[in-house]
């Protein structure tokens, strides 16, 4: 059986826009994918509301991705491949960051996991990052995200020249799911299914 753990925010976690509650695990992208992958697989969900890659947050706190990803890999380890998906919440304007740096976060989680003893055989796991889509017409979060659709457009070039550096894999998540008309940032059911049969895919390309 192979291990993959989805490291996220959000919509890793499964928030449902419409209620503010979670969408259950059949709905949300990571049960959509374990389905899809099948007995042979095994999905560890490790999403978190308002996670950032690697930035404290003044007012929420304990959002630090850097911060629990260590002790996250000890404690699920043995893994076979870890996904990372994060940026979004760097978008807040509480952290002025443009998208180059946001991308820059990612991977420093992506050399935490490339350095770890966490895969198999206290190897290091397979790491798949994948890049934040866009942000379509905010909501609720307007005043928080004020000016982050246009960082967001620079996320797919950013994020492709980390992996590049970094020498893991990569799915750009912008062309596969479309933001949804509730707030603009979280995935309804449907983008869910389309990013799981994407990951999917690309799960069993490296893990084959």
């Amino acid at each position: 059986m192979k291990t993959v753990m989805c490291y996220g925010d959000s919509n890793t976690w499964g928030y449902n826009a419409a209620t503010q509650q979670r969408f259950p695990h059949d709905v949300r992208w990571t049960g959509v994918l374990q389905t899809l992958l099948g007995k042979d697989y095994r999905v560890i969900e490790e999403g978190l509301n308002g996670r950032t890659t690697v930035w404290d947050d003044p007012i929420e706190g304990y959002k630090n991705g850097r911060e629990y990803l260590i002790p996250c890999l000890e404690s699920q380890k043995p893994l076979d491949l870890v996904i990372i998906m994060l940026g979004t919440n760097d978008l807040k304007l509480r952290f002025s960051l443009p998208a180059y740096d946001i991308a820059e976060g990612a991977g420093v989680l992506v050399e935490i996991v490339q350095k770890s003893q966490a895969g198999p055989n206290e190897g290091a796991p397979e790491v798949l990052l994948l890049a934040p889509g866009l942000v379509g017409k905010l909501t609720d979060y307007a005043e928080i995200l004020e000016g982050s659709a246009v960082k967001a457009e620079r996320f797919s070039h950013h994020f492709r020249r980390v992996a590049d550096e970094m020498g893991c894999h990569l799915l750009d998540t912008a062309p596969i799911w479309t933001p949804g008309d509730l707030d603009g940032i979280h995935f309804e059911p449907a983008e869910h299914r389309k990013l799981a049969a994407a990951v999917a895919a690309k799960v069993k390309e490296i893990l084959a």
